[in-house]
């Protein structure tokens, strides 16, 4: 079976070169990885092991089912949490990038150095995890005993690896860096980034033992709402979902023009739902999806684009969406499910967009889609893959109608395991409930690793007091302009997002940048929904590119031509992001009927920029000239504008545009035709 990472991304400096963000490994990796020759069969078991009991800690506390009479402290639970799951990245990932080469890849099992780390690891999250009262009680975040202290410092070292192994030098660098900066907070000549200042103990003691660290908000969603849908996730593609979804896409969109591309944008759009990757759905989709298209007829990075710009969008994709979307619940103090009714929107214009750009590219160069007779029927998809539809409806309905949003992925993984078990065309024996167990223990101590890394960067910034500051500056300093301060945060999110994982881009920018924009009337959901999207951006946009250039190695095309192309196709996403900032009904943040009519002008204006982009008008099937390309795409984005009177003013420049182009085309048509 299948799995995808859920991931931010392909990192170059990833210790063993693979998939570094928020991840499970993907398809393309599985036989490689079940061949570790570090996983010995001790050590697999150890996962196994490990990963189920994680699970049974997070649903003891999700449930409330308080084993053996016990009642978990939040931080106790949080300490036993890590305690169980980062071990395992300590088992699957190499301490460097040729540690297996330089064996030769014949010593098996871990180095003992791993091992130390493991213990030293185990002892320290397990030390803190029985002091849980006593840490609570007794305020040790600022006032601890010695030997605690010593704890708190090999804690804090034994964090900054973990993140350095899952997530790579830059964003365990950057980690660090934020980490250490309240000890000199107090002494910095720059105004801006002064702050309160701590000595080095106080601080290990803060960043171990206090709630706004490594136990802060981001792992506390973790723990809460993430281990659930990751769960969810893996077991869905595990079970056969990521087929179905495919050959539901090529049923649905195969036999039109430019079908291949179609079925692309589609499958990286469910799979989008399962993993929230972009590098990922690359490396899993791609390799059928791009073949296809370069056999009809579309270029080579044309291919490789339409597969990268299509997966970059896994992370904003609803129901279930990238690892920074769950961590805008407890930003912004919202459930998840509202999050998910926010994301809707944005999600459906952005992959809309790159279907009608798709449809340009195909009618201007004449491409059809396969024979109805070589494709899958959609009936025959729907009844075989209706169990993984329910699924999603289930958990779709559950988190609206249930009051405990934490367990509803619990529930529906349940039955998907049934559905496995007793449906005779899924292959669901021991070593597929073997390897499936892997993945979710290799998923969630990667994502689980790195959360707890990155909140050094929310540690070192909430103990200064810097963020606040920070934030007041940056509106004092674009004079209160919403645009320009928009704008800064897209430059800012787009950079950070070319360095680090979209989680620790999003941690960051959700203390600095987003109470800035908020400030100055954004609504606080669509700020952060913002952040998240120009994190994302980077994985298309040159000069790194990362999905973009994961896909050029499929198709074989030049890496940075694909990337521009992969940039021309979505451009959408670069539009979407100031509209529905600008216009919060777009992320649902208004009236039922405000949103309506928005979300249907907002479909129109997409078509406009899609079709101006492309360079051809579909529906009325005419080629567009530049001249009519500039007022097209100039009265579609200002269609997002949140008054009425400027949206009913580019409906009016977008109609016109097109009965200009419709005109004109009929008339070369009649000229062609009498000429002939």
């Amino acid at each position: 079976m299948s799995t995808t990472p859920l991931t931010d991304g392909l990192r170059p400096d990833a210790p063993d070169g693979t998939d570094t963000s928020d991840t499970v490994p993907d398809q393309s990796l599985m036989a490689e990885e079940s061949e570790n020759p570090r996983l010995t069969m001790f050590w697999r078991w150890a996962v196994i092991g490990l990963t189920l009991l994680g699970l049974l800690l997070t649903m003891n506390q999700v449930f409330f089912w308080n084993l053996f009479g016990i009642a978990l402290l939040t931080n106790t639970f949080l300490y036993l949490l890590i305690m169980l799951f980062i071990p395992i990245l300590f088992i699957v990932m190499p301490a460097r990038r040729s540690a297996t080469a330089a064996t030769g890849g014949v010593r098996r099992g871990l180095p003992w150095y791993d091992v130390v780390l493991i213990v030293l690891f185990v002892s320290c999250a397990a030390y803190f995890a029985f002091h849980g009262v006593d840490i609570h009680e007794y305020g040790w975040a600022f006032v601890a005993p010695t030997f605690a202290t010593v704890v708190s410092f090999v804690l804090w070292g034994l964090i900054i690896e973990v993140l350095r192994r899952g997530a790579g030098w830059i964003v365990a660098v950057l980690a660090f860096l934020v980490s250490i900066y309240p000890v000199t907070a107090g002494q910095l000549p720059v105004g801006f980034l002064e702050g309160i200042q701590y000595d080095v103990a106080t601080l290990a003691q803060v960043h171990a033992m206090g709630n706004e660290s490594i136990l802060g908000l981001p792992l506390q969603t973790a723990g809460s709402i993430l281990v659930g849908f990751l769960l969810f996730g893996v077991v869905l593609q595990h079970t056969g979902g990521a087929q179905f979804f495919h050959e539901l896409s090529t049923a649905l969109f195969g036999r039109f023009r430019g079908g291949s591309a179609k079925v692309s944008v589609a499958s990286s759009a469910t799979m989008g739902m399962m993993s929230g990757s972009a590098v990922s759905n690359v490396l899993t989709t791609g390799p059928m999806t791009i073949p296809a298209m370069i056999k009809s007829g579309f270029s080579r990075k044309t291919a490789g684009a339409v597969e990268a710009t299509a997966s970059s969008g896994g992370s904003i994709t609803p129901p279930i969406m990238g690892t920074a979307a769950f961590l805008m619940v407890s930003f912004v103090g919202v459930s998840y499910t509202e999050i998910l009714i926010a994301a809707t929107i944005p999600a459906i214009l952005y992959f809309l967009g790159i279907f009608i750009q798709i449809d340009g590219y195909a009618a201007m160069r004449g491409l059809r889609g396969s024979p109805r007779d070589l494709l899958p029927r959609v009936g025959s998809a729907l009844l075989a893959g209706w169990p993984y539809l329910s699924c999603l409806v289930l958990l779709t309905l559950m988190l609206f109608t249930t009051g405990n949003e934490s367990q509803v992925p619990f529930w529906v993984v349940a039955v998907l395991l049934v559905i496995a078990l007793v449906r005779p065309s899924v292959r669901f024996g021991p070593k597929e409930w073997t390897e499936m167990t892997l993945d979710v223990g290799k998923t969630l101590a990667q994502i689980i690793g790195i959360i707890a890394g990155v909140g050094l960067i929310l540690g070192g910034l909430s103990a200064t007091g810097v963020a606040l500051s920070l934030s007041r500056d940056l509106v004092a300093l674009v004079g209160e302009n919403v645009v320009l301060m928009l704008i800064a945060g897209a430059f800012a999110c787009f950079v950070l997002g070319m360095g680090l994982t979209i989680s620790a881009a999003y941690v960051f920018l959700a203390i600095v940048m987003a109470p800035a924009v908020i400030e100055l009337g954004v609504d606080p959901i669509a700020a952060h929904l913002f952040v998240i999207y120009w994190a994302s951006v980077s994985y298309i946009t040159p000069p790194v590119g990362l999905a973009a250039f994961a896909a050029a190695g499929i198709s074989k095309a030049p890496a940075m031509a694909t990337c521009v192309e992969a940039m021309r196709l979505g451009l959408v996403k670069y539009v979407v992001p100031f509209g529905f900032a600008l216009n919060p009904a777009l992320v649902a943040q208004a009236p039922a009927g405000e949103v309506l009519v928005n979300g249907l002008a907002s479909i129109v204006a997409v078509f406009a920029l899609a079709c101006a982009f492309s360079g051809w008008l579909s529906l009325a099937e005419v080629r567009l000239t530049l001249v009519l390309r500039v007022p097209l795409a100039v009265g579609g984005f200002v269609m997002f504008l949140p008054s009425t009177t400027w949206t009913l003013i580019g409906l009016g420049v977008v109609l016109a545009t097109a009965a200009i182009s419709l005109f004109r085309g009929r008339t070369a048509a009649q000229a062609a035709d009498t000429s002939s």
